[in-house]
């Protein structure tokens, strides 16, 4: 696609940090969505739900069934919040760029905060940090740690990379599904602009993609929030 990020580069004169505006601005944008369905769903609240409380307490009762599939509801309940903010955000960031995309000039500021690597890795390095920090809690740090050498000590080693790697691939695999989609949804677009007689047929194809990133957007969000209840039983579980 034929456009630039804003960069912000050499921040307080580091060499090395640099700053993606528009993915600050989304990344802010997402959060204050996030915020005001949260707050929409709590006021006015019923014994009875109806509307969008009714919706909001869908959502907290599946984020719980993901709980129950992964551990005990008394060692998991401490999670849902976790895993109700994972989801809504997550869901929410993926979908912004698909809804639309706004470029400004050469610039894009308008897009999805999950389709840059520098989002997804930092939730995914969040989220294994919280998985050890449960688990000293939970077991202690002596028994946390014999953990690592069960059932035989020579499995150190690979557990440590185990816990690059699950950083590494929940991070980059929500990067991936969300950065393809956007850019097949600009190369769409760009063509629909290119064949100006043909616009109004490449409506249908873009259409059918947005469908379709809504729903790879949903399903994201899920194994995102999936996949930390399953480190989190990982850690605190005595049973795994």
């Amino acid at each position: 696609m034929d456009h630039e990020s804003p960069l912000l580069e050499d921040l307080f004169g580091i060499s090395w940090l640099d700053f993606n505006l528009s993915t600050v601005l989304m990344t802010f944008v997402s959060s204050v969505i996030v915020f005001i369905i949260c707050v929409l769903a709590a006021r006015n609240l019923k014994m009875k739900p109806t509307g969008f409380q009714n919706f909001m307490e869908w959502i907290i009762e599946f984020v719980k069934g993901i709980i129950n599939d992964t551990m005990d509801w008394k060692t998991g309940k401490v999670f849902l919040p976790l895993g109700l903010t994972l989801i809504t955000y997550i869901f929410v960031s993926n979908i912004l760029g698909v809804i639309t995309m706004g470029v400004f000039g050469h610039t894009l500021w308008w897009k999805s905060p999950t389709s840059d690597a520098a989002i997804t890795l930092t939730l995914s390095t969040m989220v294994v940090v919280l998985s050890h920090y449960y688990g000293v809690k939970v077991k202690g740090f002596k028994e946390y740690t014999k953990d690592y050498v069960r059932p035989v000590p020579f499995l150190l080693p690979f557990k440590i990379i185990e816990e690059f790697t699950n950083t590494m691939t929940l991070g980059l695999r929500l990067f991936g599904n969300i950065f393809a989609g956007e850019i097949l949804l600009g190369l769409i677009t760009k063509m629909a602009f290119a064949a100006a007689p043909l616009t109004f047929v490449a409506i249908i194809p873009m259409m059918a993609w947005q469908g379709f990133s809504l729903f790879i957007g949903a399903i994201q969000a899920f194994i995102f929030t999936m996949l930390t209840m399953v480190y989190m039983s990982h850690k605190v579980s005595s049973d795994h």
